[in-house]
């Protein structure tokens, strides 16, 4: 009886997560906004009952009371969230709120199927995250002219970046220099300074007037990639450069500045290939001959890559099932390789669903930002979308070998406290924008209102 209602509930899980996709996207095509309210309800009712559905089964499967409590204590904070999030900020967007809602409680199901006590530990300082990010919009209405402090966005971001070079702080992972640990705490600042870098570039392009004041940017820029280039941290590097180049375009709308961004990123990882490949960037090398042919070094530095494309092709369309699967076979599967695990238990169509549903805020994101009039906020929540689109694209490329793999973890889903918060302060600062847009909005509207009651009282 059990395995019958362990099936049956894997594939309302898929049918659930196909609606909850599909209201992601209804939403922008929905003609006022009773029709919107109407979808995002219907999308938390969705959120419920997939979350739902999986603890069901893994408590069914694994039969621990823990699992219980654990999905009450979730779901406690999820209603409170949404609810109190939207009672405070009236004027927020709810997709983006239900989104982040939605992907915090994948985390979480994938967490606990993978290792509880990570589950746990994610949840804890999520739960604080949520708390604490929620005063960023007020915060933020409050401060005036945050596009002139570019030289602070700047001197923070270059010192926190640094930090990992201290003797006794900074440790490497992976190959990597990008981490400090304090006690047992460890953070990667890397997660923190791509906010100050976006606040940086998005202040510098405010003021920029001249060719030269972009060329001062974007030497500043530069410096920031250099030092993530000297913790040889590739991935991060490549981030922090794909959303200098989109916000550059956007600012300046010169087709001139794009193609050559590319051109220029191009030339230096060639550049950078043939000078460094086999001393500073060695174990870059190891993932790029994994990605080229993973099956030809199975046993060494394609083990990672193979047992990510086993476990994906296993799961099928409709996965293994929570707790059937071997996800364990996956290394660091609780973080890089997060989506693997979950396209073999959960199965590819709900890994499909998940990708849409993380392009959906995107859309979201970009679509407040061209709605704001004013080019620092419109900048800023621009350089946010593209930064947090492409950290999806080289964690899923990396996961499926149709990039090298990169290091970078899924937002909101990946384990990992710094990238979790990084995460949330970013989708707070761009509740912050989409408040902004709705009061111009409103004040565009009282004005219209006031002209017609100007010309019918005459």
């Amino acid at each position: 009886m059990i395995n019958i209602i362990c099936e049956l509930s894997k594939y309302f899980v898929l049918i659930f997560m196909a609606l909850y996709t599909i209201k992601c996207f209804s939403y922008f095509t929905a003609k006022d906004k009773k029709s919107r309210d109407k979808n995002l309800n219907k999308q938390i009712v969705y959120i419920f009952l997939i979350h739902f559905f999986c603890y069901m089964i893994m408590f069914l499967r694994l039969q621990q009371m823990r699992i219980l409590i654990f999905y009450a204590a979730q779901i406690f904070v999820a209603i409170l969230y949404i609810l109190i999030f939207h009672s405070i900020y009236k004027d927020a967007s709810r997709l983006i709120t239900n989104n982040i809602s939605f992907l915090l409680l994948v985390g979480y199901i994938m967490l606990t199927r993978i290792d509880f006590s990570l589950a746990v530990k994610q949840f804890a300082f999520a739960t604080a995250g949520l708390i604490v990010t929620s005063f960023i919009p007020a915060i933020l209405l409050k401060i005036k002219n945050l596009k002139n402090w570019s030289v602070f966005y700047g001197i923070a971001g270059l010192a926190l970046l640094i930090t990992v070079f201290i003797p006794g702080l900074g440790i490497s992972r992976y190959g990597s220099r990008n981490w400090i640990q304090i006690g047992s705490f460890t953070m990667q600042p890397m997660e923190f300074v791509k906010i100050l870098f976006i606040f940086f570039v998005a202040a510098g392009l405010v003021k920029a007037v001249t060719l030269k004041d972009i060329i001062v940017n974007a030497a500043i820029a530069l410096a920031f990639m250099l030092v993530l280039v000297l913790e040889r941290d590739l991935g991060a590097m490549v981030l922090f450069y794909i959303c200098y180049v989109m916000m550059v375009y956007l600012a300046t709308s010169r087709i001139i500045f794009f193609i050559g961004g590319v051109g220029l990123g191009a030339g230096a990882i060639v550049l950078g290939y043939a000078l460094f490949k086999d001393t500073l960037f060695s174990h870059v090398m190891v993932r790029v001959n994994a990605w080229l042919n993973p099956f030809q070094y199975q046993d060494s530095g394609g083990y990672q890559i193979t047992q990510s494309l086993f476990a994906i092709g296993t799961g099928g369309f409709t996965g293994s099932g929570l707790t059937e699967g071997m996800p364990y076979l996956i290394p660091v599967d609780e973080s890089d390789f997060i989506f693997s695990a979950i396209c073999e238990e959960l199965g590819v169509i709900f890994g499909l669903a998940l990708i849409l549903i993380f392009v959906s805020s995107f859309i979201a994101m970009t679509n407040i930002a061209m709605k704001c009039k004013k080019p620092f906020n419109k900048y800023v929540t621009f350089g946010i979308a593209v930064c947090y689109i492409f950290q999806v694209l080289l964690n899923i490329g990396g996961v499926t070998k149709f990039i090298p793999s990169t290091g970078v973890t899924l937002p909101l889903v990946s384990y990992g406290v710094s990238s979790v918060l990084s995460t949330l302060i970013m989708f707070s600062v761009v509740q912050y924008t989409y408040i902004i847009v709705n009061k111009e909005a409103d004040k565009v509207e009282k004005e219209k209102a006031r002209i017609r009651a100007e010309v019918a009282g005459e």
